[in-house]
């Protein structure tokens, strides 16, 4: 399994977290490298609500504003039956 190669660096992490990334590479069958490029994103968007919020203004943006009017009704309907 391999994947398109960018940036190398080379960073200081604990060795619990070292070992951990060991193991859930082994598992898996793929690298630390990948275990690591693969996890960098998930973290990232954890820490950067803006970009979600951006992101998530765009796709809404792109649905226009066409009103499914069932989808409205029943949406409705359980919002009316909700105890706030």
């Amino acid at each position: 399994m391999s994947f398109p190669i960018g940036m190398k660096t080379a960073i200081s992490i604990p060795d619990s977290i070292f070992e951990r990334t060991e193991r859930l590479a082994r598992r898996t069958k793929r690298s630390r490298s990948r275990v690591v490029s693969d996890a960098l994103p998930e973290y990232l968007a954890r820490h950067s609500p803006d970009e979600v919020t951006e992101a998530m203004d765009r796709v809404i943006a792109n649905l226009g504003d066409d009103i499914d009017h069932f989808v409205d009704i029943a949406g409705r309907s359980v919002l009316d039956n909700v105890e706030w």
